[in-house]
């Protein structure tokens, strides 16, 4: 008897390892599709109604429901766009602002985010809680001290960096407490054994940090340099605050001299929009294959 209920169990055995088919779709792709086009949809409406209403006539704009199919193409509203305000200079300040913000972020921020992630010093965890801590503050409590001080270093300290000067818009965000958060994360998932390989050969921490740490955290520093880049070339409230002449100002306050107090003219402030949103979409095209990589990246380590 036991001797026949063994190959009775081994086949039994047998069919329960035995994998299962899979069940066909009955969709040929995911199920999230479904989710995720209508959600796609919704999202590049707006901007297509921007597109559209950039090159349609004021009656078309002002009509309601929105006309999506101009009976007339006018591409004159963007010429119209750059000679009704000072649309060039508008876009150069914005340019200066953002590339010199970028690039002291890229400096500062990584300074500072490698002394956090590899020097020990008395107070290091306590000074990181308190700069997180910045983090949850919202500008409208620290604009009017902002203001303040910078309204001091441009009498007392440089005239160009003080009030109505592109420098009041630089200085204020030369660095951040995400930037440095955020490169400190990076540099802790780096090995140290790299960093050791070049002390031993007599390099210091600056070398060592130039030569060999930045060129491997090159996604988090693009997508560093991305992220402040948007950012600076969309802030509107601080360049409002500090900003009083026409020749100073930047694209998003020079987009606000199109509305008036009694008519807007729609459809420059869309030509308008459109051209301003041309620059970040190129950053962000050509950064985006680092975005994930880094913030990945990033996540691997505690705080």
């Amino acid at each position: 008897m036991t001797a026949l209920s063994a190959p009775a169990r081994s086949g039994t055995e047998d069919r329960a390892r035995t994998p299962r088919p899979r069940r066909r779709r009955c969709l040929p792709f995911s199920p999230w599709h479904l989710v995720l086009i209508p959600a796609t949809l919704i999202l590049i409406f707006p901007f297509a109604w921007l597109l559209v209403t950039s090159v349609e006539t004021l009656p078309e704009a002002l009509h309601f429901p929105p006309v999506l199919d101009p009976h007339v193409i006018r591409f004159a509203n963007y010429s119209d766009a750059l000679a009704s305000a000072p649309f060039v200079r508008f876009f150069v300040n914005s340019a200066i602002v953002a590339v010199l913000t970028v690039l002291s972020n890229l400096v500062l921020c990584a300074l500072a985010g490698y002394a956090f992630a590899r020097f020990r010093f008395l107070g290091r965890t306590a000074l990181f809680a308190v700069l997180m801590g910045t983090l949850m503050v919202p500008f409208q409590v620290t604009m009017i001290p902002q203001f303040i001080i910078t309204k001091w270093l441009g009498v007392h300290v440089l005239a160009s960096v003080g009030i109505n000067h592109l420098g009041a818009l630089i200085l204020p965000n030369a660095a951040t407490a995400f930037g440095i958060f955020f490169l400190r994360q990076f540099f802790k998932t780096l090995p140290l054994e790299y960093e050791e390989s070049a002390r031993v050969d007599g390099a210091n921490r600056l070398t060592v940090l130039v030569r060999i740490v930045l060129p491997l955290a090159t996604p988090a520093l693009a997508t560093l340099a991305a992220l402040t880049f948007i950012d600076s070339w969309n802030n509107f409230l601080w360049p409002l605050i500090v900003t009083t002449s026409t020749s100073e100002m930047t694209l998003p306050l020079g987009l606000a001299t199109f509305q008036g107090a009694h008519s807007t003219q729609w459809t420059l402030l869309m030509a308008g929009n459109v051209m301003s949103l041309v620059p970040m979409l190129l950053v962000f095209f050509l950064a985006q294959r680092y975005f994930i990589r880094s913030v990945a990246s990033t996540g691997l380590a505690g705080t």
